[in-house]
């Protein structure tokens, strides 16, 4: 047992003299010392821990207690800055030792001063664009970090980004004439010298798929690598092995070419052909997949002709272009760059051109609003992720509030190629069978009849007055948010904030700002969303979060599952479904004083056989199926 972390936790220790009101929680405690154990004897270990335990302190402080150098992947930026900005500020001020910290992400987070001084010698820049780069020229020189996080004047949606931030491919390294200045070096620099690094599950999985390619490295070596948020893991780390390429990056690859003859190849006028040429290819692309919107297996690309004409065509001009670089490199650093970006590109599509889907692998592609992504993909990365592990040579904790099914891991276990690891469990702290209320209305439609989310609001509607809104109204699909937006806008008096219409965090501050509104979410408000006290007093779920049957990547992962003799029904869509559900009742209650009543409007719960894998996996809460129940809770809130 760490005495460090006993005394750490203990009722007058480092953390009551600086938290008003601190009450020690035991299973923080037990988390912590379970954590430092794992570390002492070198063994993979999944902790799981219930909204409420404190599991970043309780990892945090074991991490520490051990003094080993070490890596904390966080699922989200956003959870990366506050573990960052607040948790470890605070351990700074309790914990007995010092220590060094350092916030690293991934290259597109950071100001290129390169790129920046190239955007603003553009002689096409208009005036308007000119003055915000100027601005962010003023910005650069006062940032210590160039995170475009701390930049308020541009949103981070902003295409003016692309122009001022580095991508792999573009980014010329040791050869930049302003390498000892870049930020992003200047953050692995002292990522290599500090005690605890704070990431996030892309940059770790970008730097998995680069030590796959044998290109290098971008972490520091780790003795420790603690994932937070790891029911997210297997997901993120699928996008990252094998290939994609986006016609962004050929657009931009295109553009530059362009300004670099205009600039210093004046004499090559095949380069401007060349590149002119290209994103051409690249506009045709786009609009050939116009009528092809959303997700979609390569077989369509193979069985519609403009697709594939349109396809070979920007493969040949790639060709073509990459051909007139290579004639020119030596010109100057830029052609050099160019050249070797388009080689890396050519061997993209190269290789997604030629592949074949496998019992291994499947390509695919995805169109978005202003661009298309080509994709292959691996089916399992457990094999992969093993040798990942092994290559590291560190300690691993997976730790999330949502790992287990019914109780046991082997899902997650699975997915990551765990074998027999050991894992352990602590309920929440809070008191759901007297803070919260679940709710399963009789006579509920099946999801399955086309009046499904209009039949659903005749019951909403009565909770949502009898909680004064205040109420998440979670939704598999923005199809079904569409149509409940449409019917609550006549049928009820609260505020409606909708996904969508506004930035995500605007929208949560402007839902904690109202206090009587109702917010209408999909997938992205799930998870990661934390509202404290009276104004999320209801959490609404329109149907079981089944993943969409249409994704190409998902069918082939069942058909390669039926081809094992396992059944991909049990053995994955139920417990990924399982997970998300867990994690949208995770926003009912996020503090000890908190009060909440559950709704699910989909009576498979009920119904289906498999229905009690989710009844199993829900906290421990007085279950009704009476509306007049759900009255009487909050009329109990508020008296």
């Amino acid at each position: 047992m760490s005495q460090a972390i006993e005394d750490f936790f203990a009722e007058k220790g480092p953390l009551a003299k600086v938290l008003p009101g601190y009450q020690p929680r035991p299973p923080q405690r037990a988390m912590a010392q379970a954590i430092s154990a794992a570390i002492d004897d070198n063994r993979c270990f999944i902790a799981e821990a219930g909204t409420g335990t404190g599991k970043t302190l309780a990892y945090l402080s074991a991490a520490l207690a051990s003094g080993k150098k070490t890596l904390i992947a966080t699922g989200t930026r956003n959870l990366q800055d506050q573990l960052f900005q607040s948790d470890l500020p605070l351990l700074r001020k309790t914990w007995p030792r010092g220590f060094s910290a350092a916030l690293l992400k991934g290259r597109a987070n950071y100001l290129c001063l390169y790129r920046l001084e190239s955007a603003l010698q553009l002689d096409f820049q208009d005036n308007k664009t000119l003055a915000k780069l100027t601005a962010l020229d003023l910005w650069a020189k006062r940032t210590a970090t160039g995170d475009i996080a701390d930049y308020q004047r541009l949103p981070e949606t902003s295409p003016l980004w692309q122009q001022v931030t580095s991508t792999r491919d573009n980014c010329a390294g040791q050869d930049c004439p302003l390498y000892d200045d870049c930020f992003l070096y200047r953050a692995r620099r002292q990522a290599q010298s500090s005690d605890l690094v704070v990431i996030n599950h892309h940059l770790l999985c970008a730097d998995w798929s680069i030590r796959e390619t044998g290109f290098g490295e971008l972490l520091p070596e780790a003795e420790v690598i603690i994932i937070d948020e790891a029911h997210q893991l297997a997901e993120t780390a699928g996008n990252f092995l094998g290939l994609s390429i986006s016609t962004r990056a050929l657009a931009d690859l295109a553009k530059d070419c362009i300004a670099w003859y205009g600039a210093e190849a004046a004499d090559v006028p095949e380069l401007n052909s060349a590149a002119s040429h290209l994103d051409k290819a690249v506009r045709d692309l786009r609009l050939a997949f116009a009528e092809h919107e959303g997700k979609a297996e390569w077989q369509v690309i193979e069985q519609q002709p403009p697709l594939s004409a349109a396809l070979t065509d920007l493969a040949d001009c790639l060709r073509d272009l990459t051909g007139v670089l290579d004639s020119c490199k030596v010109k100057s650093q830029n052609l050099e760059g160019g050249y070797k970006r388009a080689e890396n590109l050519q061997d993209k599509l190269t290789a997604l051109l030629n592949a074949n889907d496998s019992k291994t692998d499947i390509r695919w592609y995805e169109t978005h609003p202003k661009h298309v992504t080509l994709s292959l993909s691996p089916l399992d990365i457990a094999g992969p992720f093993q040798k990942f592990m092994k290559r590291f040579q560190a300690t691993w904790i997976f730790t999330s509030a949502t790992l287990s099914v019914a109780g046991k891991f082997q899902h997650f276990s699975r997915e990551l190629g765990l074998f027999e690891p050991d894992s352990q469990s602590w309920d929440s702290p809070f008191d759901y069978s007297q803070q919260a209320l679940f709710y399963h209305p009789k006579g509920l439609p099946d999801p399955a009849v086309p009046d499904f989310t209009e039949r659903v609001i005749e019951f909403v509607v009565p909770v949502l007055e009898a909680s004064g809104g205040r109420a998440f109204f979670l939704f598999t699909s923005f199809r079904a948010l569409n149509i409940a937006h449409t019917l609550l806008a006549e049928r009820v008096d609260y505020p409606l904030l909708v996904q969508g219409a506004r930035p995500k965090a605007q929208l949560i501050k402007e839902f904690k700002r109202l206090g009587n509104a109702v917010l209408l979410g999909t997938a992205s408000f799930w998870e990661g969303v934390d509202v404290r006290g009276d104004a999320l007093s209801c959490v609404i779920i329109d149907k079981l979060p089944f993943a969409a049957p249409g994704d190409p990547v998902l069918k082939a992962r069942l058909e390669a599952m039926r081809q094992q003799g396992r059944s991909p029904f049990i053995d994955y869509q139920v417990p990924n479904a399982v997970i998300a559900l867990r994690q949208g009742i995770g926003r009912l209650l996020r503090d000890a004083t908190d009060r909440g009543v559950l709704m699910v409007c989909d009576p498979r719960l009920l119904k289906k056989s498999y229905g009690h894998f989710f009844l199993n996996s829900v906290p421990a809460m007085r279950r009704t199926r009476e509306l007049k129940d759900v009255n009487a809770f909050f009329i109990d809130d508020h008296s």
